[in-house]
């Protein structure tokens, strides 16, 4: 007994790895689609880099040979994909044009809370009343930040984008997270990209830029990255930690984001971190912490 126990601590384990290794795959996110829009529409940033994404998943799909998914999953991969590649990218991209990515990082932590919620609800997980009183604890810990620095202009634009992008992200983890109990999770990311990808071709060729030539090259880097990581190999590895630690938990380590995208908003971004601002991202990484100690059963 103790042996198996001693194997499934260390699965979760495993799975705790993965998910802080995608979640900093994910924090580079904001400071690249504040890159972006810098040189580029939000709307055509979106749709290059998911065609982009499509693109490479199409052929990684032909190349190990996948056959079609069951019917009966083609529901839950349209609706992850629509919320991956459609709504939290266009979203996100928009409200990097009102708001610093630093800001954004920290509201972006109120994601977990969501992703708990969602789990509870989609997938027959049922976090404890301990797990849910730290979660909300970090929830709060983002409001008060955004109530803070947010002037009125900037909590009804930047702000009201960035919290339909929290709830966008939490289906998309909770669809993500159910999927790969049935199919490996970088075959899930695979289809869920290729079902957009006649969309997102489209999107991009109606929304061609005359003037690309006068894109700066950290632009096209930034585009490239979110189409190829953010939107995919990403998910590779964040998709493998949800089927080995669970939604909830594993959608925990997304507390830690803000911390790793403000680190990286200085460098790319040029972005001043203040001191108030570190420190409403270390209280929301101590949440993490607590809630790791948190039971969590999974059904």
């Amino acid at each position: 007994m103790t042996f198996f126990r001693q194997i499934s601590f260390s699965h979760q384990n495993l799975g705790l790895a993965l998910g802080i290794a995608g979640m900093v795959t994910f924090a580079a996110t904001l400071p690249a689609r504040r890159l972006g829009v810098t040189a580029l529409d939000p709307l055509f940033l979106s749709a290059a880099s998911a065609t982009l994404a499509g693109c490479t998943a199409l052929m990684v799909l032909i190349a190990t040979r996948r056959t079609l998914p069951p019917r009966t999953l083609w529901p839950a991969l349209f609706s992850a994909g629509f919320c991956s590649i459609v709504a939290f990218p266009i979203l996100t991209a928009l409200a990097m044009m009102t708001v610093p990515a630093a800001h954004g990082g920290v509201v972006l932590g109120i994601q977990p809370l969501a992703i708990a919620a969602g789990a509870a609800l989609l997938a027959h997980e049922r976090p404890s009343g301990g797990f849910w009183l730290v979660s909300a604890a970090g929830a709060i810990v983002v409001v008060t930040f955004v109530l803070r620095r947010g002037g009125a202009d900037t909590v009804s634009a930047g702000d009201f984008f960035l919290i339909a992008a929290v709830i966008a992200g939490a289906v998309n983890y909770t669809l993500y997270g159910r999927l790969t109990s049935l199919m490996p999770g970088w075959e899930v990311i695979s289809w869920s990209v290729t079902i957009f990808l006649p969309l997102a071709a489209a999107a991009t060729f109606a929304l061609w830029p005359a003037d690309l030539a006068n894109v700066p090259y950290p632009v096209w880097a930034a585009l490239g990255y979110i189409g190829l990581v953010s939107q995919y190999t990403g998910f590779f590895l964040f998709n493998a930690a949800l089927a080995m630690g669970g939604i909830a938990r594993v959608g925990q380590v997304l507390l830690l984001q803000p911390f790793v995208t403000l680190a990286l908003a200085a460098p790319v971004n040029g972005e001043r971190i203040d001191l108030e601002t570190i420190l409403f991202a270390a209280a929301v990484v101590t949440t993490v912490v607590i809630g790791q100690r948190m039971r969590v059963t999974r059904g």
